[in-house]
């Protein structure tokens, strides 16, 4: 750890007491010291994240949730002295510790298994040596904990809406009611629209927590004389979590253990030091192909770079190493593009602590050139001109630049303005081929997308769309002839894209070709094929004039024949010819044409050689999109390859680079559809060096300037964001595990008192997946043998709504028993989703 151990260790969490210890979670696993906070030692090491410890009454036992949220968590018993755990669930749903019975034989958690949605939970007991868990009769409970009787529980119906919303106020807030198991009567705690919750039971007083004097604090209800009165006064943090045991109240407050005397009416907090090997913060090495966010292609498709990690690496095609261009665990470098000379490669990193342009040589042996963008911003997609003096380039604010890095000063000239933020950030710039133009897609007033022209040499910006469709990703042909977009007619109901009206709304395009020059013929011009005949000497002659002719006229110098040259010599003198973008705006709607290919849903357009536009077609219940490809010559759109997630297109159009499913990338040729076994990129030896605690800095502080740079309001909802962010900081030094850090991430940003912030995933340990069947029923157990109680009815026509037991041919019915699964006897206590395991799909 970063501290030593003169000063107590923080972000120690979810605390529990007995006569004799304490419990808590810290780095990710269960923690276990004396009274006093004296001899901590941690007690679990199995993967998985920890959650909730709770001792026995009788002080021998701790049970415990563990699992991954992104699988299952389940309920675990481990004895207090040490030892293996105990796993006492095994429903794919999450089971969330809460309480033991009084006499010491149960468990008390919450489970959404019985539920139609995750939202909401309900009580479940399953006894200690294990066994089938029986449901309460509550319907509807989170959190909840038992009278000393047993007789009542105090409860919460639903999760706290404060994990990341201090100070809600809505109709979530949680009361905390207390039920009668005898009578089934709910007696509430009193509150006036306030956040109370996690409570806990000593003698006849209920003691929560509740931020109804802002700051949240603990207070105690006294069930005989129905009085509420606050028992503690925290200023700064609040306090997080709360339970009893040992005849004390234990919270968390301010990172720290604290203990409340009942008795003394005061609380003190525990020093607690912990000198440990926490695996998750030690430096290695990682495979960083699931960390890809971002990918280009070298301009002849020789190599491919990404962005994975926040490090830039490059790929060969099929000979070499991989290459690490950075090395920079503490530092974030994102969106690379290469240069069209195949020389540098531009990307963004916050090195210095903001987004700032970084150009490095494509070995990555010199120091990168760094240019200041000004603003301290998020800045995004750069993309160099054809003729390499330029950068184009967004940012968060929703400007367009473009830097020249041939002029002194080096400084962003901004092109234009978005005119709404969306989260589909949607300018999409593109340079002709001649580095003269760009084109881009801005948002109208009416919140439709037009396509935009921008001239260099003018400063002038041009709309050549009108506005009554949406038009997206603007892209020019290689030979700078033409203009091609795709467009939407039916897109208006998607305009407010957090309207619900928006759901469900299937947006179609079709594919548009503007011929740029008013002297080009259109691409679509009308063909007829007609004999010729022969053709005599005086004939080719007076062609041959005619050619010259009209070459002079347009300034090309004059060329001789040129069927008296080899074809290499011609393609040669083609490529040498630099490409003039002619553009002639007037009545240039009036040369909008549509391409001959049915409407769908349409994006990522962008040109290849030979006259190619390759496009992505979206389909619904589908893995990736379909890339295809419009021939200009032959007037008619091919498949290409399915299952695409995105791709690139090299500098001079021959190579694309694609991303297919899981991860996989590939670099084909554009000239034909690749072979089926066409070989991918090998990213298997993709590896960064990773350093934890260096990646969590720069983490703390990415998300310091995300909040400061997206949150809606300007003001912050007048929180003093730079000072929240330092308050918060001396936390980071005891980050001990991934789940501290997103602990950490989301008290800062709770402090913003907003909804919909939330955190969560990242780099965490392995849980494996142990793929636990469901038959579609529940059970109940008569005789110490399985019973099927009640079977639901599928949808059995769809896969994902189907249920087993009522497919044709299954002929089972409720109040059958289940003997055996696969072979294996089947009785209680053993538990029926145990024999499930790894039974999913098969």
């Amino acid at each position: 750890m970063n501290q030593t151990t003169q000063n107590p260790t923080l972000l120690l969490r979810q605390p529990h007491a007995s006569n004799d210890h304490v419990a808590f979670v810290y780095a990710g696993d269960i923690w276990i010291a004396g009274r006093d906070g004296s001899h901590p030692r941690r007690l679990t090491v199995h993967p998985g994240v920890k959650f909730t410890p709770r001792f026995s009454p009788d002080g021998e036992w701790i049970v415990y949730s563990a699992g991954s949220m992104e699988r299952s968590i389940w309920v675990y018993a481990v004895p207090v002295h040490g030892g293996s755990p105990r796993k006492l669930t095994y429903h794919p749903g999450h089971d969330w510790v809460q309480d033991w019975t009084p006499d010491g034989q149960q468990i008390l958690f919450s489970s959404p298994r019985d539920a139609v949605t995750p939202r909401y939970t309900r009580f479940f007991t399953v006894p200690l040596a294990g066994g089938f868990p029986e449901p309460l009769a509550l319907p509807m409970a989170w959190r909840g904990v038992y009278s000393p009787d047993g007789r009542r529980i105090a409860y919460t119906r639903i999760r706290e809406p404060f994990i990341t919303w201090k100070r809600y106020r809505g109709g979530q807030t949680t009361p905390i009611w207390i039920f009668d198991q005898q009578t089934h009567e709910v007696e509430e705690i009193p509150s006036n629209n306030t956040n109370d919750a996690y409570p806990c039971w000593l003698g006849d007083t209920v003691y929560f927590l509740s931020d109804r004097n802002h700051t949240m604090n603990l207070f105690a209800y006294d069930t005989r004389s129905k009085e509420v009165r606050q028992v503690t006064h925290h200023k700064g943090f609040d306090v997080r979590y709360a339970s009893a045991g040992g005849g004390v109240v234990v919270y968390e407050q301010g990172g720290r253990i604290h203990l409340f005397d009942p008795a003394m009416e005061s609380s003190r907090a525990l020093d607690i030091r912990i000198a440990a090997d926490l695996p998750q913060t030690q430096a290695r090495y990682r495979k960083a192909t699931s960390f890809i966010r971002n990918a280009h292609l070298s301009p002849n498709g020789a190599r491919a770079v990404f962005e994975a990690r926040g490090e830039i690496l490059t790929v060969p095609a099929k000979k070499g190493s991989i290459r690490n261009l950075t090395g920079t665990p503490a530092a974030h470098e994102r969106d690379p593009a290469w240069s069209p000379d195949g020389k540098r490669i531009a990307y963004f990193s916050d090195t210095s602590g903001e987004y700032q342009l970084f150009l490095r040589d494509q070995a990555g042996l010199e120091e990168p050139e760094v240019i200041d963008l000004g603003d301290a911003t998020f800045y995004h997609a750069p993309r160099w001109s054809p003729d390499g003096r330029k950068i184009l380039f967004t940012d968060k604010r929703l400007n367009l630049f473009f830097i020249d890095l041939h002029s002194a000063e080096r400084k962003p000239i901004r092109v234009d303005t978005d005119t709404y933020d969306h989260p589909n950030r949607s300018l999409d710039p593109v340079w002709s081929p001649d580095s003269a133009w760009i084109a881009y897609t801005r948002r109208l007033d009416s919140h439709m997308r037009a396509v935009f022209l921008y001239e260099l040499a003018t400063g002038q910006t041009h709309q050549i769309t009108d506005g009554m469709s949406d038009a997206i990703s603007a892209c020019f042909s290689l030979d700078g002839k033409y203009l091609f977009f795709a467009a939407s007619t039916n897109f208006g109901l998607n305009t407010g894209w957090l309207d619900l009206s928006s759901f469900e709304r299937p947006v179609e395009h079709s594919l548009y070709v503007v011929v740029l020059s008013k002297e080009e013929r259109s691409p679509l011009f009308p063909e007829s094929d007609e004999e010729e005949g022969e053709k005599d000497e005086k004939d080719e002659k007076k062609e041959s004039e005619s050619q010259e002719s009209r070459a002079e006229q347009n300034g090309q110098p004059e060329k001789s024949n040129s069927k008296e040259q080899p074809e290499e010599k011609q393609a040669e003198q083609k490529e040498a010819e630099p490409v003039k973008v002619r553009i002639d705006l007037a009545e240039i709607d009036q040369r909008i044409l549509a391409l001959p290919v049915p409407a769908r849903r349409y994006r990522s357009l962008q040109a290849a050689d030979g006259g190619k536009l390759f496009y992505l077609e979206e389909s619904s219940n589908q893995n990736g999109a379909t890339l295809r490809y419009f021939d200009l010559k032959e007037r008619k759109s091919e498949l290409f390859l399915d299952k695409v997630q995105d791709y690139w297109v090299s500098y001079n159009g021959k190579k694309l680079l694609y991303r297919g499913p899981s991860n996989t990338y590939a670099i084909v040729e554009t000239k034909e559809k690749p072979k089926p076994d066409h070989d991918k990129l090998k990213l298997d030896k993709m590896e960064v060096y990773v350093d934890p605690r260096a990646e969590w800095e720069q983490m703390f502080n990415e998300m310091y300037r995300i909040q400061r740079d997206y949150f809606y309001d300007p003001n912050m909802h007048g929180a003093d964001w730079p000072a929240v962010c330092e308050r918060y900081r001396p936390f980071l030094d005891h980050v001990g595990h991934r789940h501290d850090l997103n602990y950490l991430f989301g008290e800062m940003m709770g402090e913003l008192v907003v909804g919909h912030a939330y955190v969560g995933g990242g780099d965490m340990e392995k849980v494996d997946d142990l793929a636990v069947g469901l038959l579609g029923a529940d059970y109940r157990v008569v005789d110490g043998y399985y019973q099927i109680a009640r079977i639901y009815r599928g949808l059995n026509w769809r896969p994902e709504l189907r249920t087993p037991l009522t497919e044709p041919g299954v002929n089972v019915n409720e109040g059958d028993f289940i003997l055996a699964v696969n072979g294996r006897p089947l009785r209680a206590p053993t538990n029926i989703y145990q024999l499930f395991e790894m039974t999913a799909e098969r």
